[in-house]
C-alpha cells in the first residue's frame, strides 16, 4: 500500500485506463463464476463459506492487476476497509473496489450481482466500471468521455443517457433484498409509480441508461457500493447526491458508511419534495 499519487496524465485523461480496467473486472468476474457454479453451503461454512472465498479471489485478482497498471495509486476495497483514516485522508487519487456488489443476489443465483471498480480524484468519482459476471452487461465511464454499456461477448458498446422526468407514472429502481419504512414513505409520497427490482449496483445502471427515473437509497451502504455508478451516473447526465441534494463525496469522512442518497436521471425534477 502507497500514498505515492499517479502521474498527471492519468487523472487528466482516465479514459486511457478504461479498457485495461473493463479486463480486470471481466476477469475478477470469471474467478467468481467458478465458485458460483459449485454447489456452496453458505450457512455452514461462516468462516471460509464458498462466498467468502468469492469476495477473496475478486479482490485479489483485481488488486494484484490495478497493483501492475498503476503501482503508483492506493488501492481501498470492502475486503481491505481496515486502512486507519489518517492514513487514507492523505490520498488524493485511489481506486475503490467492490470486488462482489450484491452478496444477497449472489447466494440466491438470481445473477443480479456485479464487480464494481471506481478511480476516485479528489473526492469524486472519475472512472468507473460496473461488470456482471453472469450475464457479461458492463456499464462503464470516465469523466468527460460519457457513460456506455456493453455486453462483453457481442463488444457492441452503446452510449447511454438519463431520461428527462416525464408527467405521470414515475419508474423506480428498488432493491431485491432491502425495503425499509423511509422507502415506503417515499413511495407514497411520489404517487403513481412502478417498482423495477434489481440487486446491487445495477439499479443505478437502470438511471443511467435511462430505463428508471430514480433510485432512492434511504438505508446504509458503504462508498464502495457508489462509486463506480456515480461516475457512470453523471456521465449519463444524471446525478447521485445525499437527500439535501448534497454532493456524495468519497473518503472525506473517517466513516465508510454513506449517508442516504438518491440516484436521479433528471437533476432538474424537484424530487426531494417526495421526501
Amino acid at each position: 500500500m502507497t500514498s505515492h499519487q499517479p502521474k498527471e496524465a492519468d487523472v487528466a485523461n482516465p479514459n486511457e485506463l478504461l479498457s485495461h480496467i473493463i479486463d480486470l473486472a471481466t476477469d475478477a468476474g470469471e474467478r467468481i463464476l467458478e465458485i458460483y457454479q459449485t454447489d456452496f453451503d453458505v450457512t455452514h461454512k461462516e468462516d471460509d463459506s464458498p462466498l467468502t472465498a468469492a469476495d477473496m479471489a475478486a479482490h485479489n485478482a483485481i488488486v494484484a492487476g490495478l497493483s501492475i497498471l498503476t503501482p503508483e495509486l492506493p488501492i481501498l476495497s470492502e475486503e481491505s476497509a481496515r486502512i486507519p483514516f489518517e492514513e487514507r485522508k492523505k490520498w488524493q487519487t485511489y481506486w475503490l473496489v467492490d470486488p462482489l456488489d450484491g452478496t444477497r443476489e449472489f447466494i440466491k443465483r438470481n445473477g443480479e450481482f456485479t464487480v464494481n471498480i471506481a478511480l476516485i480524484d479528489k473526492h469524486e468519482s472519475i472512472l468507473g466500471v460496473i461488470y456482471t459476471p453472469v450475464s457479461g452487461l458492463t456499464y462503464y465511464a470516465a469523466r468527460g468521455y460519457g457513460a456506455y454499456r456493453k455486453r462483453i461477448k457481442d463488444g457492441e458498446a452503446t452510449r447511454i443517457h438519463t431520461r428527462k422526468k416525464e408527467p405521470g407514472r414515475t419508474i423506480v429502481a428498488g432493491s431485491r433484498s432491502h425495503r425499509g419504512d423511509s422507502l415506503k414513505a417515499f413511495l407514497a409520497h411520489i404517487g403513481d409509480h412502478d417498482i423495477v427490482s434489481m440487486g446491487s449496483s445495477l439499479k443505478s445502471g437502470l438511471v443511467a441508461e435511462g430505463k428508471a427515473d430514480i433510485y432512492p437509497r434511504l438505508g446504509p451502504t458503504s462508498e464502495w457500493d457508489t462509486a463506480a455508478a456515480h461516475c457512470i451516473v453523471d456521465e449519463a447526465g444524471g446525478r447521485i447526491t445525499q437527500t439535501d441534494l448534497s454532493p456524495l463525496l468519497y473518503n472525506a469522512k473517517e466513516s465508510l458508511l454513506n449517508p442516504e442518497f438518491l440516484v436521479v436521471g433528471d437533476p432538474d425534477y424537484d424530487w426531494v419534495r417526495f421526501l
